[in-house]
């Protein structure tokens, strides 16, 4: 079984799970007008759309593969995050063993991590303001649950689930592995938890599911993240009352990407794939104020992206 850290007690054990560093941080300010995009680009973070159900945003979900949390937290990103103020940050590749993860200078978060039995491999973080009703490692199935790939953590009227779906990697090694077990089971996993209430799925997915989602469609056929069948796995999630909230919101975006190689100085060229995602359940569709791309944002070869939901109606 992965790693599991609490920090010191957790919404499973009753406990107060440890929060990080305390500093003090108000709220980013709203601006009464304009984009998040437009917002990012002046450095302001702040959600001022309004979602179908008429409310403006009320809880947003920042999520970020931030490739060895040492190193990213090297690149100075809190300054960033602090300026974004998510309720919830999902973090996704820390590559760190539970009793080396260092600490995270933000104020006022329960921090849930989950590693892999491999070190310095995989593993995922979930940072929450408020403290979930309940927090879950995994998805129930001992094959998967080795390499700390998922957290859950349960709020009274929504799942987030933040996830590091497993690569298929040079040669395509655990392509089979990917399509037809993990894939499978992942999506079985979403809709238990589906049945109950609404979920938030977020995470490097590991997949660019349409030729838009990646600047040379035509030549990455056969390379992972790109193959027909985890294109279709991708379909077939989206297909079962489950969204994908970039593309609802904006369809036809182009050079819209997530993760960029280092080689080539493809950053700086924008040749990229869009790997990380927030998946909604249809019911969430109603509450979604938008969903951010953060291009901008340094300290990975991922970037971070935001999601914003207004409450209830």
């Amino acid at each position: 079984m992965p790693r599991k850290r609490k920090s010191e007690g957790s919404a499973e054990d009753g406990g107060a799970a440890k929060k990080v560093k305390s500093s003090d941080q108000g709220e980013a300010a709203k601006p009464s007008s304009s984009s998040a995009a437009e917002a990012s680009a002046s450095g302001n973070y702040s959600c001022s759309l309004t979602a179908a159900n008429g409310k403006m945003s009320a809880f947003k979900v920042v999520s970020w593969n931030i490739n060895g949390i040492r190193a990213w937290l090297k690149k100075n990103p809190l300054e960033y995050l602090r300026k974004e103020a998510p309720d919830v940050l999902c973090l996704q590749e820390t590559k760190c063993a539970e009793s080396e993860i260092p600490e995270v200078d933000l104020a006022n978060y329960h921090c849930y991590w989950s590693s892999a039995e491999q070190k310095g491999y995989a593993g995922t973080g979930l940072l929450s303001r408020t403290k979930p009703v309940n927090v879950s490692y995994g998805i129930g199935h001992a094959k998967h649950d080795n390499e700390g790939r998922v957290i859950t953590a349960e709020y009274d009227d929504l799942y987030v689930v933040t996830s590091y779906v497993p690569n298929s990697g040079r040669g395509l090694v655990r392509h089979a592995y990917r399509k037809d077990e993990w894939d499978p089971d992942f999506r079985a996993y979403l809709k238990l938890l589906h049945a109950k209430k609404p979920v938030v799925l977020c995470g490097d997915l590991n997949v660019s599911h349409l030729d838009i989602d990646l600047a040379n469609p035509k030549t990455n056929k056969k390379t992972a993240g790109f193959t027909p069948e985890e294109r279709e796995g991708f379909s077939t999630l989206v297909s079962e009352d489950f969204f994908d909230s970039f593309r609802h919101l904006y369809p036809d975006k182009t050079g819209a990407y997530t993760f960029w190689s280092a080689m080539g100085n493809s950053r700086a060229k924008n040749v990229g794939w869009r790997l990380d995602y927030f998946v909604l359940s249809e019911a969430l569709k109603p509450r979604l104020c938008d969903s951010v791309i953060r291009a901008d944002i340094m300290g990975s070869d991922h970037c971070p992206i935001t999601l914003c939901l207004s409450e209830k109606s």
